[in-house]
């Protein structure tokens, strides 16, 4: 019995080594390989023209639209781990991660309509899908303006996901999406993680995400599994978005410098205990920072090492280019978490977040003219 079951076991074994070693090699880029995905078009030169209008004073963006700001997933577990820190420390998040809160204030001086969808990035796409939706449905309903999405990591996937289900019930509601740094054709780090038959079993990696996600800060493992390779190739194959709807994908490479490595990325804000108010009162504010920079990077130097693929840090570049898309591909390095919560040693010679996120917005109304202009000529 015993030696019947010893190279069994060997055999299994080296099954979950070569499992874990060839891990997401033969899915990453899948998207771009799959010859029934519509082609997409390069708008890299063009998003750097708007930029840089933006930069000297010349906005576009009109305010006949509201504009929805949908949150990702990955970097709120950084925030929203740190933010529970710091209360069962004793201090008060008072508006709990920071996510795109600079990009709403600086629409807001704009004269813009600007909503963060308040949606639970940890649930499941098709969960998020229907909130994003209703979402949709109550801003135009009470503004009477069609709604221009702008999502970032697992909110682009969630935003598209919203669109493809829905769009007999959406189209004359939006104008356009753009998508930001999005897991779109999947995420390695996700599929990583939740492969079954791995070396990894042994210490149960799955179990410990559940912990995290599911008992630490609420959230739905579904979240996690709905970005692997596996969930996305079927999801894709059953939904695409519409032809006639605007897509702008953006996707960045994080950089591996000693200025990288120190950024500090303010994510929340903390107050102190009322009985230490400041002079005029109120209870001190706190930020809450964290070295996103640097974890970003580490994961970003992993995924080139183990795939030899360009990465944010948490999405390869050929994965977030959704298909039929009008594509950005910056040379500029920035990380997964760059887009969404400032860096306390943000460079002024360089656009910020709120203004990357304006050029991509503006993109994406050009290009629903385009297409509107392409669409009428066909009619005559």
């Amino acid at each position: 019995m015993e030696r019947t079951s010893i190279p069994f076991k060997i055999i299994e074994l080296i099954e979950r080594a070569q499992r874990t070693v060839r891990g997401s090699a033969d899915d990453i880029g899948w998207l771009k390989r799959d010859p029934e995905m519509p082609p997409v078009e390069d708008g890299t030169e063009k998003f750097a023209e708007i930029l840089d209008n933006i930069r000297h004073g010349l906005h576009k963006l009109p305010n006949t639209m509201v504009y929805l700001l949908v949150p990702g997933f990955y970097i709120s577990i950084f925030a929203k781990i740190s933010v529970l820190a710091f209360s069962v420390a004793g201090l008060f998040s008072n508006h709990g991660p920071l996510y795109f809160v600079s990009t709403k204030t600086s629409f807001s001086k704009l004269g813009l309509t600007c909503h963060i969808a308040k949606i639970h990035s940890e649930a499941s796409v098709e969960k998020n899908a229907k909130e994003i939706k209703d979402y949709i449905e109550e801003i135009y309903w009470g503004s009477k303006k069609r709604v221009l999405l702008l999502g970032h990591s697992k909110g682009g996937v969630d935003a598209a996901a919203a669109l493809s289900i829905y769009w007999s019930d959406l189209k004359d509601k939006v104008a356009g999406l753009a998508i930001a740094q999005s897991p779109y054709g999947g995420s390695p780090i996700a599929s990583d993680i939740l492969r079954e038959g791995q070396l990894g079993d042994y210490v149960n990696i799955r179990k410990l995400m559940e912990i995290l996600i599911c008992k630490v800060i609420k959230g739905d493992m579904q979240a996690l599994e709905d970005l692997t390779y596996k969930r996305r190739k079927e999801f894709l194959k059953k939904h695409h978005l519409p032809r006639e709807l605007p897509v702008v994908s953006f996707h960045t490479e994080a950089g591996i410098t000693p200025a990288v490595l120190a950024t500090l990325s303010h994510i929340a804000h903390a107050e102190l205990p009322l009985t230490a108010p400041l002079s005029d009162g109120q209870p001190a504010r706190l930020p809450v920072v964290m070295p996103l920079g640097a974890v970003m990077a580490a994961c970003a130097q992993l995924l080139r090492v183990r795939y030899s693929e360009k990465s944010d840090g948490v999405v390869a570049r050929c994965d977030a280019e959704a298909p039929g898309s009008v594509v950005i591909r910056p040379k500029r390095k920035l990380d997964h978490a760059w887009m969404v919560y400032s860096s306390l040693n943000d460079d002024p010679s360089e656009a910020d977040a709120a203004q990357v996120c304006e050029a991509l917005l503006t993109l994406v109304v050009e290009v629903g003219q385009k297409k509107r202009r392409e669409l009428s000529m066909k009619d005559e």
